[in-house]
């Protein structure tokens, strides 16, 4: 049976929870809610009075992890005390936070049958939850080509020598040495990917996906100098299938033929080779690419 992914065209926080309980799903005990939180900056990440609602339904701690931005001055989520005073400033503090990676070492999670990683490095806090609701901005990004569910899962639960281990393909966990040493972008693509089955692993039967695909940049939440939206906004999806859900965006950004912006958008994604991050998480098992699109309007 293809996985369900449910979609709606108007963006609210409310409808955002009538996509999970479309879902039909109920996360259990600790949950950990992951965000983006948005670099110093930023415009386009999506703040915390938009997740609000589906925070406070599931009672959830908001979690989060450092960045391996190494030497370069690009932002201020590399370091603990900077990161948490972001996280602050952008009003994540209205709800439990935790910087899963705030204290090492990081938890060691295998990656059996993996593409390019062995490892995967995730932050030491993050054994302490039962569930996880991935909260996902789609958008454009520098590296991937796109972000969504399983972005979130793979860079987005990486502590920071995890992040650097994973762009770099297994060959550093240092933050320093990995932009010395990045990997091949098909390469970078398969790590993303072995990263993220090992989260999804770690929470199976545990874990739910919502995306929303607004304020639509080639570049991510990350980028403290994002280029503004080039698309219009498109709407929300949910799944319990995070290729799915991934799939299901790239789907409606092809489909959206008769937006200007959308060619723009596509030769991010298309130059990154943003689809084999999805093609290989579809061939190590933990999601389909075909899935079955369900509206709610």
């Amino acid at each position: 049976m293809k996985p369900k992914v449910f979609f709606t065209k108007k963006i609210t926080p409310e409808k955002v929870v009538e996509l999970y309980d479309a879902l039909g799903v109920d996360l259990p005990g600790k949950v950990a809610v992951k965000v983006h939180s948005g670099e110093k900056g930023n415009q386009n990440f999506l703040h915390p009075d938009f997740w609000a609602p589906m925070i406070e339904k599931v009672n959830g701690t908001v979690v989060e992890c450092n960045t391996a931005y190494g030497d370069f001055d690009v932002g201020v989520r590399d370091h603990t005390a900077s990161h948490l005073k972001l996280l602050e400033l952008h009003g994540w503090n209205a709800f439990d936070v935790d910087l899963m990676d705030a204290e090492g070492p990081d938890d060691v999670l295998p990656v059996p049958g993996g593409k390019v990683l062995k490892t995967n490095l995730v932050g030491k806090h993050m054994k302490n939850y039962d569930s996880m609701l991935v909260l996902a901005h789609f958008k454009g990004h520098p590296a991937g080509g796109f972000g969504g569910a399983l972005k979130q899962l793979s860079i987005g639960c990486a502590s920071s020598r995890g992040k650097a281990l994973i762009h770099s393909g297994g060959f550093t966990d240092s933050n320093m040495d990995t932009w010395r040493h990045h990997a091949p972008q098909d390469t970078f693509c398969e790590a993303m990917a072995d990263a993220a089955s090992t989260v999804a692993k770690f929470f199976e039967g545990k874990i739910a996906y919502i995306s929303v695909m607004k304020n639509l940049s080639v570049d991510c939440d990350c980028c403290a100098v994002a280029e503004d939206p080039c698309m219009k906004d498109i709407g929300i999806l949910a799944s319990l299938d995070p290729v799915a859900i991934d799939q299901a965006g790239l789907d409606l950004i092809y489909a959206a033929t008769d937006d200007p912006g959308q060619r723009h958008f596509l030769d991010r994604v298309e130059s990154r080779h943003g689809v084999h991050t999805v093609e290989a998480a579809a061939d190590l098992g933990f999601g389909s690419r075909e899935y079955e699109l369900v509206e709610l309007d």
